[in-house]
């Protein structure tokens, strides 16, 4: 018998594992939090391994799998709420010389690492997909949804199951399905902030204009930032509740709340929800750069569309990004 279990417990690992990464991209975009997706998805191959013995293969692995880690996000939805941007809950500010005001506790979305998210290097179709889905913008106007129409537009319009397949996960008809669809579909697009289309990270003028705005921030060079931004971009900072929309009140805030002097600000490159990103150290009393923001960039043709300036210096190890430069 115990042998039998062992054998059960290797079959288990071996046949579940290769499902991990895309399911935990599965509750990164149900919840909107990196940590708490890695933390569901633990608590999925739990309940699954608990189950295994039980599993007859009416579906498949795969299946069974986000049936189990949709009903869990479900249940986290109820008990945790929703995670918003600060674009989400308010009007811009028009004074970025007014002191912003942080709100720790609301539970801000958080960015995700592309190393985390990553699809089949091999399918460069698959890679496409994976970054439109993942955009932060994409995540944020999810947050909208109630839960089971954002179940069912991920389902549907991200990993493509029938209508049926969702019904049956969600134990309802496949008529309530497609009309969730339909009221998902028209909530996600009236509540999704960015329309502009994203410059791809692949592309060869991406890395040079890149540059440039990375070290405008370092040389403190105002005046070279404002060329960078398209005239109506969005800044936006969480746990900041304050947002700014146009280049000059975004440079306006740069100048005065940030107040950097030449060398005293360092940019270190990364990727976040397939868009380029940066971890931004602050020099200290020390001398020592230290984390100060993580940067997630939406580039477009026209320049920096919006920026999201996340505070939370714990998301930088997840990144890859050192603790002092």
């Amino acid at each position: 018998m115990a042998n039998s279990t062992i054998e059960s417990d290797r079959d288990f690992q071996q046949l579940a594992d290769p499902y991990r990464r895309e399911l935990l991209a599965h509750c990164y975009r149900m919840l909107g939090s990196i940590h708490d997706a890695e933390d569901l998805v633990q608590e999925t191959y739990l309940r699954a391994w608990r189950s295994y013995g039980s599993f007859e293969g009416r579906s498949s692995l795969r299946t069974w799998l986000y049936r189990i880690a949709t009903n869990v996000c479900l249940t986290a939805i109820d008990q945790r709420g929703n995670r918003p941007m600060p674009s989400g809950l308010g009007a811009p500010s028009d004074e970025p010389e007014r002191p912003v005001v942080a709100s720790p506790e609301v539970p801000w979305l958080e960015p995700a690492p592309d190393t985390v998210l990553g699809a089949d290097a091999a399918d460069p179709a698959t890679i496409v997909a994976a970054r439109e889905s993942t955009r932060l913008a994409f995540i944020a106007a999810l947050q909208h949804l109630p839960a089971k129409q954002r179940v069912v537009l991920i389902l549907r319009d991200v990993l493509k199951w029938k209508a049926a397949e969702v019904a049956e996960l969600l134990d309802t008809s496949t008529a309530a399905v497609n009309s969730a669809l339909q009221r998902a579909r028209a909530q996600l697009e009236e509540n999704a902030p960015l329309r502009d289309e994203l410059v791809e990270p692949t592309d060869p003028g991406q890395r040079e204009f890149l540059e440039r705005y990375a070290k405008a921030f370092e040389d403190a060079d105002i005046a070279g930032l404002i060329e960078l931004f398209k005239q109506d971009v969005i800044w936006e900072m969480p746990p900041h509740l304050d947002w700014f929309v146009g280049a000059e009140n975004v440079v306006r805030l740069i100048a005065v709340q940030c107040a950097p002097d030449p060398g005293e600000l360092r940019m270190v490159p990364a990727a976040a929800n397939g868009q380029p990103a940066f971890g931004l150290y602050r020099r200290g009393d020390d001398g020592v750069h230290r984390p100060y923001q993580l940067q997630v960039v939406s580039l477009t043709d026209g320049g920096v569309s919006h920026v999201s300036a996340f505070f939370d210096t714990t998301l930088f190890p997840l990144f890859g990004l050192p603790e002092q430069v």
